[in-house]
């Protein structure tokens, strides 16, 4: 959380690099006004007045499915931020005359598109992908393709400066750019901030709350809320079947869980993403089976690719009490009327890491938020 002396630091004591600017790529909008309106607000307190951030772009298209890049104002000598959900499947458009969806492909090459129409005119260029195009790829273990990490390299040979992503599902992708600014942040705290206001009667101590890592994977994200909280930490690992390939993966026959008994305690599970979540769900039946009194789910990309219904069931047998998903890409309206689903609003922490980088700042604190959240939980336990 940004404080009112945190924004007079940074607004007094460091210079601007360049006027700031935003492109909202498709399917951003409602992020980016948020976005824009923290940074107004706190430009606006430190007495450097803006009406708007915020510079209209578009990729319009041709009836055969051909597009281009158009900025509608001047970028130059802006410090430009594009932001851009490649996971934003509601964005359609025509082809021939039929709706077509667009994929993280037609995001990613949109993104291209209004580097190229910004002519190399802006001061600085920073994307800001939450969602990392092709992170799910992250290594080669047989001949496979390496999208993420070419892509990263593409567009540092396009002439972006940094890339800021949340929670990447491998961060050593960015041993590919060695050389370009690479920053994956975790939302912790407001993870914890949006789970301590929606179940305020979460008693955090080692008696009755627990941390479980859903697979190896997830071993460090989980062991940081463990460590924080002052709690318990168990893991499941997945026993798979390599003589079989199903949809390009080998299939999970078992979860196999290593830890302390969670008979009778809330169980919190902290994942990067929930695609179709039959993983998640059956680490909360192998949960439930071993006697957990609550089960909360968070991932910070609560995608549901099965649809939702999997999970009504789930909630109406008992089997979890909430599942957490950030507003950083998108939710149906459906997912969002769901009374087991919380937004976790990342918006103004995603502000306040552009303003650290458009003030040329240390982001460290952005990045460590370990003092916010001892003062969160000596809130929440009443201290």
């Amino acid at each position: 959380m940004m404080t009112v002396k945190n924004t007079e630091v940074l607004y007094q004591n460091y210079k601007e690099v360049a006027p700031l600017g935003i492109i909202a790529m498709r399917g951003t909008e409602e992020l980016a006004s948020k976005i824009n309106s923290y940074l107004i607000r706190w430009a606006d307190r430190n007495g450097m007045p803006y009406d708007d951030f915020m510079i209209e772009a578009t990729c319009p298209r041709f009836a055969s499915g051909d597009a281009k890049g158009l900025i509608k104002s001047t970028v130059r000598g802006k410090d430009l931020f594009i932001l851009i959900d490649v996971g934003n499947y509601s964005c359609t458009y025509k082809y021939f005359d039929k709706e077509n969806y667009m994929s993280p492909d037609d995001h990613y090459a949109d993104l291209k598109r209004i580097i190229q129409a910004a002519s190399g005119k802006p001061h600085r260029i920073n994307v800001i992908m939450p969602l990392l195009y092709g992170g799910r790829q992250h290594r080669r273990s047989y001949r496979e393709s390496l999208d993420c990490a070419f892509m990263l390299q593409e567009l540092r040979d396009m002439g972006v400066s940094n890339v800021i992503t949340v929670d990447a599902h491998d961060p050593r992708v960015c041993n590919a750019v060695p050389l370009m600014g690479f920053d994956n942040v975790i939302p912790s705290y407001q993870v914890l901030k949006a789970m301590f206001k929606a179940f305020p009667d979460l008693i955090i101590d080692k008696e009755h709350f627990m941390v479980v890592s859903p697979d190896e994977g997830a071993l460090n994200r989980n062991m940081f809320y463990a460590s924080v909280m002052g709690v318990d930490m168990g893991m499941f690992y997945k026993r798979r079947d390599y003589s079989v390939i199903v949809n390009g993966r080998n299939p999970i026959v078992a979860h196999e869980y290593l830890g302390s008994s969670v008979k009778g305690k809330t169980v919190f599970v902290a994942d990067d993403i929930i695609s179709s979540g039959e993983s998640m769900l059956d680490i909360a039946r192998e949960l439930k089976k071993r006697e957990a009194k609550r089960f909360f789910a968070y991932a910070t990309y609560a995608i549901f690719t099965n649809g939702l219904e999997s999970f009504d069931k789930a909630y109406e047998e008992g089997l979890l009490d909430g599942v957490f998903g950030t507003n950083l890409t998108y939710r149906s309206p459906e997912l969002l009327k769901r009374p087991w689903f919380k937004e976790v609003d990342v918006s103004k922490y995603i502000a306040y890491f552009i303003a650290s980088i458009n003030h040329d700042t240390s982001i460290s604190n952005v990045i460590d938020p370990h003092a916010k959240i001892d003062a969160l939980l000596q809130e929440h336990r009443g201290m």
